[in-house]
């Protein structure tokens, strides 16, 4: 076996450019689904608790499907379904279209788990404060607005961020949706140099670079804004 080749990271510093430029596509991949997923679990979470049957069993439905769905085959149904198939574009640019269609799986999925999350903090919230909400002639939207959600926010923000870190690490498939990221660039790396040890370090250590700090930060965050009860 040749050793020297074997641990030899010429590849790693030529490729440092290209290996760069994917890590920057994959922060932006997770920042933009990370965002978008916040937004759709919210308004999940909130369906999962309304007085409305129709909007429970909706909220109820969508997260069993994509917490029970393989992010994989979500993937390639966004990539193959709507682009093949049904010729759905949202650019004329294939990079742009693909990022976005990357996006859309990939927050439809996380925003499941996000519900969750947000869900079992509304959970914690003392139900007196949604009847004292209703007494005084707040509707279900402005109670969950002003006074429940802010609440489970703060309770949850260690899970959410366990789901943060999820979704980072979850970017590694999302080339089943067409779109290169940084494991498409490892991948290459690959068939150019070989599998060897100097690559799956270089891209280990680029995802704990990217994940550790999100750990770090929402473990104190979590700490900083906890309900006292």
């Amino acid at each position: 076996m040749n050793w020297d080749v074997l641990f030899d990271f010429g590849p790693v510093f030529e490729s440092s450019d290209e290996i760069l430029a994917h890590f920057w596509s994959t922060i932006r991949l997770a920042v933009t689904t990370g965002l978008l997923a916040l937004i759709l679990g919210t308004i999940l979470a909130g369906m999962r608790v309304s007085p409305t049957p129709v909007l429970r069993a909706a909220g109820t439905l969508y997260v069993n499907i994509f917490r029970n769905t393989p992010l994989t085959l979500i993937l390639v149904f966004c990539g193959l379904g709507l682009i093949d198939t049904l010729q759905i574009r949202i650019s004329e640019t294939f990079t742009v279209n693909y990022f976005w269609i990357a996006i859309f799986g990939l927050s439809s999925y996380t925003a499941a788990f996000v519900c969750e999350a947000l869900r079992s903090g509304i959970n914690t919230v003392p139900l007196g404060q949604a009847e004292a909400a209703r007494a005084i002639g707040l509707t279900f939207t402005q109670s969950l607005r002003l006074i429940i959600l802010p609440q489970a926010f703060r309770s949850v923000v260690a899970p959410l961020g366990s789901v943060a870190i999820a979704m980072t690490k979850n970017t590694t498939v999302v080339l089943a949706a067409g779109y290169a990221e940084a494991t498409f660039q490892m991948r290459q790396m690959f068939e150019d140099y070989g599998a060897t040890l100097p690559i799956f370090i270089a891209f280990a250590v680029g995802f704990m670079v990217m994940t550790l700090p999100m750990g770090f930060f929402f473990s104190w965050l979590s700490k900083r804004v906890a309900v006292a009860r």
